[in-house]
């Protein structure tokens, strides 16, 4: 055999021997398609199971059971609504107002929950960091924060003092601040918590016969998200609720100035009808809602989310829209206050404003006067 024919042979070998060994090839690599094929099922099966995790937690919010919720003005109105709502999901609550016969009544209506009722006076930073220390006492901590508490006093500007001004900034601005600064070194301290803070449409857009008022909540609705903006690389995360009007009730504790019963008559109006007001217990529901989820705003009732909306992109039309609307309400230039009830007409008395008497019932609005100096009336 020569050399050319053995080169041959072992060629004609080793080519036979390589397609015998071939088929194994397919079979290898099948093991790896399969095998790679498995790792990418579990991957999806796993990442659905993590989205519907979250989409449940997110749909659901946090859950407030056993959570202490501090609620400010809620011994009527939208507070008491708050409380309500608060007490059904299983929380922890603590009420506190000034008038201590009105926060005793909702500390009995509220039922089986554990609730806490603290007499306070929002406007005094000595008041409100002795209540907080109470809770932190009672409870060892404060989970959510509600500042709600507010005043409403109706009128031209010819009929509103400096003491109004003064008085609106005192309860909706620095009771706001001195509730927050109380509690916020608790929430710090242990990376978490919520703050809820109820301004208004009123703070968004400046209606007329409501100056005072208006002015204050422009000034909580900057703290409120300016306060977003600070804390919420710590775990806090707070919320501005912007109501446009609801049925709660709180026209009849508000304060009327210069011709005081055709501002009533024209408020309450507003504040009882169902197509421009929302029902007081479904806005406490939306309140709760987007303080479980930590959403940064949430506006209760279309109307005012609307507004605000072409407030801000045509804000000299709605300026204009409200000088308009200005020209058609009450003159008046009487400085003396009289309360919603006091101020009753014959429209107030009909059944125009049927839902929004059957509201003050159900808020606590209407049982008993409040004390002297009490501002816990409901924005």
């Amino acid at each position: 055999m020569t050399w050319r024919d053995l080169a041959g042979a072992m060629g004609r070998r080793a080519k036979s021997t390589g397609e015998r060994a071939r088929p194994a090839a397919p079979q290898e690599g099948g093991d790896r398609r399969s095998t790679s094929a498995g790792i990418a099922l579990a991957a999806v099966g796993a990442g659905l199971a993590g989205w519907a995790l979250y989409r449940r937690l997110s749909l659901e919010g946090e859950d407030v059971r056993g959570q202490v919720v501090l609620i400010t003005g809620s011994s009527r109105g939208l507070g008491f609504a708050l409380a309500k709502e608060f007490a059904g999901l299983g929380a922890r609550l603590v009420i506190c107002a000034r008038n201590r016969e009105q926060l005793e009544k909702a500390r009995m209506e509220l039922g089986s929950a554990e609730v806490l009722a603290l007499p306070c006076d929002i406007t005094s930073r000595e008041d409100v960091n002795s209540m907080v220390r109470q809770v932190i006492d009672r409870f060892g901590r404060i989970d959510i924060l509600i500042n709600n508490a507010g005043i409403i006093t109706v009128g031209p500007l010819e009929a509103q003092t400096l003491e109004d001004f003064q008085e609106c900034m005192n309860v909706m601005f620095w009771g706001v601040v001195h509730a927050t600064l109380a509690v916020l070194p608790h929430m710090l301290q242990r990376h978490r918590g919520r703050i809820a803070n109820i301004t208004s449409i009123g703070g968004k857009v400046a209606v007329p016969h409501l100056l005072p008022y208006s002015a204050a909540k422009f000034a909580a609705v900057g703290f409120s998200e300016g306060l977003r903006a600070e804390v919420l690389k710590d775990g806090i995360k707070v919320t501005t609720v912007v109501p446009g009007l609801m049925r709660t009730g709180s026209h009849w504790n508000a304060n009327f100035k210069g011709d005081n019963r055709a501002e009533f008559t024209w408020f309450s109006l507003g504040a009882t009808m169902p197509i421009v007001s929302v029902d007081g217990q479904r806005a406490a529901r939306m309140v709760v809602d987007a303080v479980r989820h930590g959403r940064a705003e949430v506006f209760l009732g279309s109307q005012a989310r609307v507004l605000a909306t072409i407030h801000g992109v045509f804000p000299g039309l709605t300026g204009n829209f409200m000088a308009m609307v200005n020209r058609i309400l009450p003159r008046g230039t009487s400085t003396e206050r009289r309360t919603g009830r006091e101020s009753e007409t014959a429209v107030s008395r009909s059944v125009l404003e049927a839902l929004g008497r059957r509201a003050a019932a159900r808020f606590n609005q209407t049982p008993a006067k409040p004390e002297a100096g009490s501002v816990e009336v409901t924005p």
